[in-house]
């Protein structure tokens, strides 16, 4: 449009705003100032960490809204600026008055020691993302790594004419509501078993495995719902607990409570299985048109922005958490996996 990518910075404040739009601005960058002032320390103290995390926070926010001056449908607003530097500065506080609770000869460190294997950093970040990852709403419970749609819709803009990979790949296959709902016990306890079993390989024999277990499973859950309830609408909130999903769940803890007293070595393995069956099944098995129905019958929710993220974190899961699986960090001296 012929404009500079900092003009934003001197032009007027926007006329439409929403509160919504305010607090969800501050909230989101008050992590990042939280993040950097723990990633300064030792070597920066609170004292200066607040100032250099607010500067990071700012040139972020500042070259992500120039960036925009660029996409036809999105404005850079000096508005966001300032309340994303807001949350920053939110953030920096925050990080700099719960410093000791966190790092260095923190409570939380010592229970990391004593609970999780010394190796265990890599797989706490996997195991993490795993809830976060089920905020995009799935045609199957846990059903991660749906590659088609996202593949389908980069081909049609790379070759400007629509296709459809999951038409290819199916043949026009339609499954009777049988074979969806057995299509979707297998997704949910492959993909429950492969997630589960990656974070009890993270634990030492001291640690409560039942607890941990109870807690990362209903901590998924809470995520599931919410986020449901958040991109749709309220009533909406366990719309995905549905016969099949249920199923699996039951069918994934029987699963779990034998193979807990597995060797590491063989949950290691059951668990990269399971995520290879629950990745071929969420991309070999046709779209469910009764989730479909589901969907288009919806009222889309103020977080509908969030879709591109939250899909991108929905596919990439899997194939992180078999990275993981694979990583040479579980070889045993001598060669041995």
């Amino acid at each position: 449009m012929g404009l500079l990518p900092f003009d934003y910075l001197w032009a007027r404040l926007p006329y439409y705003w929403t509160g919504f739009d305010l607090w969800t601005n501050i909230v989101g960058y008050a992590p990042f100032g939280a993040l950097v002032v723990y990633a300064l320390y030792p070597r920066v103290r609170s004292t200066w960490a607040v100032p250099l995390s607010l500067i990071a926070g700012v040139a972020l926010s500042a070259i992500m809204e120039a960036v925009q001056t660029y996409l036809p449908t999105r404005i850079p607003s000096n508005l966001d600026l300032l309340t994303n530097s807001c949350g920053t500065l939110l953030g920096a506080l925050i990080g700099a008055w719960t410093r000791r609770y966190f790092l260095r000869e923190s409570r939380l460190l010592e229970v990391r020691r004593r609970w999780f294997s010394r190796e265990a950093s890599r797989g706490l970040v996997v195991v993490g993302l795993w809830p976060l990852a089920l905020i995009y709403p799935q045609n199957h419970l846990f059903g991660l790594g749906h590659v088609v749609p996202p593949l389908s819709s980069l081909l049609s803009d790379l070759l400007d004419t629509p296709i459809d990979l999951a038409t290819w790949w199916t043949n026009n296959a339609q499954l009777n509501a049988e074979q969806y709902w057995l299509a979707e016990i297998i997704v949910t306890a492959c993909g429950l078993t492969g997630a589960v079993l990656t974070m009890l390989l993270l634990l030492r024999k001291q640690a409560p495995r039942n607890m941990l277990t109870a807690v990362y499973l209903l901590s998924a859950v809470f995520v599931k719902s919410l986020s449901c309830a958040l991109f749709f609408a309220p009533e909406n909130a366990f719309a995905w607990f549905t016969p099949g999903a249920a199923g699996g769940m039951i069918i994934g803890g029987l699963m779990l409570a034998g193979l807990s007293f597995a060797p590491p070595t063989a949950q290691r393995r059951i668990a990269a299985l399971g995520l290879i069956f629950s990745l071929l099944a969420t991309n070999a098995v046709p779209a469910n048109p009764y989730f479909v129905s589901t969907l288009q019958t919806w009222v889309q929710g103020k977080f509908l922005n969030f879709d591109g993220a939250a899909q991108f974190l929905s596919v990439l899961w899997p194939f992180l958490a078999l990275w993981f699986l694979y990583h040479p960090v579980h070889r045993k001296p001598g060669g041995q996996k």
